[in-house]
């Protein structure tokens, strides 16, 4: 059988995909110039699977979204001490790129910011580093992250730097107050190199999922990063991933997330995955308008709300076996999207040889949404393979029997389940 979320995630595309508001970043001049077309989904669970749609091969620059990559190798390699003695962990409710410090530390308010960034970026490899050795410091960890080697767009780098007057400015303070050691110019070009690493959907959700995944990197299974940084980072994109919207997006979203003047967008839900989108059209606060609009649908179908009460779905898969000429498929507890791809991916890999499948849900508690969703989807894709297809739910567990396509999932009589029934 086919996984029906990749159908899914193209769904969600598609009812983003007539909205042209918003404009690319017209200040730097290469990005000005960018096709505002594209439109790309990719979502890493932290088991490795990767799905992704639309133009999600297609490579543009990081931009501010590697600024929680770049704090959590701060900790990783300087240490809590050191990057809190260098910028703090407050949100401003400030733009991006204000100049502004805390007016009793003289720090960045967090490293979401620039003035924040380019401070914690002269962490990397130590202040006596040279540009060069940090920026190439910084790629090699990217890379590790998202499994394959990233590269650095330098014509961008160069057209930004043209109009990068405001971040000299944010440089000269900040070395006015002894936050930084390098020179004005030094410090920004670093930084805008950091900025310039290519990536594509696929590589942001995958660096995303191994922030969700406490440091462990999904697909190769490197330990990257230690989980209290990981934490730590995940903590500040929630409370200023998004800027002075950070409030607004964590009461709709609920998703710890951080954007890109690229149009790059990423999410990181704990213990579960990564989201990444790419949509150069940009609102008013610098956030990808299609962008925003994925990860608002994404958080209201699939539960992904931090603050939502909505249990997790860990172990939903009891067991899949043979009963005579049935293949028996048994869940249990709480299905939610979670729980869902798990099954389902399961259920992609093996090997029915039964001439019916028969679900079995007579120990599942509940299924939210998505979960009901994915679950009958991946019985339509088997029924569409040839199998025959019932439900045992002797509890009216599923309630909604009615496929995508309109007709209804066969259910299974009394008479015929007591064979189905476990010997404890």
């Amino acid at each position: 059988m086919q996984s029906p979320i990749p159908g899914y995630l193209e769904t969600i595309l598609d009812s983003v995909r007539a909205d042209t508001s918003g404009h690319v970043a017209d200040y730097i001049p290469e990005l000005a110039d960018s096709d505002p077309k594209p439109l790309g989904l990719a979502m890493c669970t932290f088991g490795g699977n990767l799905y992704s749609v639309g133009d999600d091969g297609t490579e543009f620059t990081i931009q501010s979204v590697s600024k929680p990559f770049v704090y959590a190798l701060a900790l990783q390699r300087r240490g809590w001490n050191k990057v809190q003695q260098t910028v703090g962990t407050e949100p401003s409710g400030e733009a991006f790129n204000e100049l502004s410090l805390d007016r009793n530390t003289k720090r960045p308010m967090n490293p979401m910011i620039n003035a924040g960034a380019i401070a914690v970026n002269q962490l990397i490899n130590g202040e006596d580093s040279s540009v060069e050795d940090r920026v190439e410091e910084i790629r090699e960890f990217f890379s590790a992250l998202a499994g394959r080697e990233l590269s650095i767009n330098r014509a961008l780098c160069e057209s930004e730097l043209e109009t990068a007057d405001r971040n000299l400015s944010i440089a000269h303070m900040l070395r006015n107050y002894d936050v930084i050691q390098d020179a004005a110019h030094d410090a920004v070009r670093s930084y805008t190199l950091q900025c310039a690493i290519e990536v594509d959907v696929r590589d942001l959700a995958i660096m995303s999922a191994t922030l969700a995944n406490g440091g462990v990197q999904p697909i190769t299974g490197q330990k990257i990063l230690n989980p209290d940084v990981c934490r730590m980072a995940l903590a500040v994109m929630a409370s200023a991933g998004m800027y002075d919207a950070a409030g607004r997006w964590m009461t709709t979203v609920g998703i710890p997330a951080k954007s890109g003047v690229g149009g790059g967008l990423i999410g990181t839900l704990p213990g579960q995955l990564g989201i990444a989108t790419f949509s150069p059209r940009l609102d008013i606060q610098g956030n990808s308008v299609r962008g925003v609009k994925i990860f608002q649908k994404l958080s209201k179908d699939m539960g992904l709300h931090l603050m939502a009460a909505e249990p997790q779905g860990e172990y939903a898969l009891r067991n899949i076996h043979t009963e005579g000429q049935d293949s028996v498929i048994r869940l249990q507890g709480k299905v939610n999207f979670p729980a869902a791809e798990s099954i389902l991916d399961e259920m992609v890999d093996h090997d029915f040889t039964g001439q019916r499948l028969v679900l079995d849900i007579s120990r599942v508690s509940s299924f939210n949404r998505m979960g009901r969703r994915l679950i009958k989807e991946g019985l339509r894709s088997l029924r569409e393979e040839g199998f025959e297809v019932a439900i045992y739910d002797p509890e009216d567990i599923l309630k909604d029997l009615q496929y995508s396509d309109g007709t209804e999932a066969e259910t299974l009589g009394s008479l015929e389940s007591r064979s189905l029934e476990e010997k404890d």
